[in-house]
């Protein structure tokens, strides 16, 4: 089994429901998760120069996906992107798909882990997104993957390729 503190609270749950982890667990990975995000909060506080200025970086982006592409699609493919194994970014994206979450809360341009949207092309039944991820700081540095997704018999995103440029 993955790590279970890397995993986002949507696989949690349904490791929970599907009974291989036990209640402690799950409040346990669910408070490190709770910790995590109180961390991000505090920094804000500390810097809120800084906070505001990246938080007009990802809204800028955001508004102007959203123009050229329009919501639904962005977040059925963010959505989808959340759901794939040993992608990263899944930890931002798990909830992508509520509607009460504006989209520009999965974006970040400079904070780090990095996750921006470099590419995002829209034709009929096919999705081609390009994004960068990552720590920029970190020896591992920023990784750039494209992805493909098709539209199945039942008009949902499924992935059909995936390639990782470093």
């Amino acid at each position: 089994m993955d790590d279970l503190s890397t995993m986002p609270p949507d696989r949690l749950f349904d490791l929970f429901e599907r009974g291989e982890i036990d209640r402690e667990t799950l409040q346990t990975l669910m408070a490190l998760h709770a910790r995590r995000l109180i961390e991000e909060i505090k920094e804000d506080h500390l810097n809120p120069a800084a906070a505001f200025v990246e938080h007009l970086r990802n809204v800028r982006a955001t508004i102007k996906l959203v123009r050229r592409h329009g919501q639904r699609i962005i977040r059925d493919t963010l959505s989808v992107l959340a759901k794939e194994q040993q992608f990263p970014p899944s930890m931002l994206l798990w909830n992508a798909s509520h509607p009460d979450v504006p989209l520009y809360c999965f974006i970040r341009m400079k904070r780090e882990p990095v996750f921006r949207i470099l590419k995002f092309v829209s034709e009929g039944s096919n999705v081609e997104i390009e994004v960068e991820h990552g720590r920029a700081k970190s020896p591992a540095g920023l990784k750039r993957e494209t992805f493909v997704l098709k539209r199945d018999a039942s008009w949902n995103l499924k992935i059909t390729s995936r390639i990782t440029d470093c």
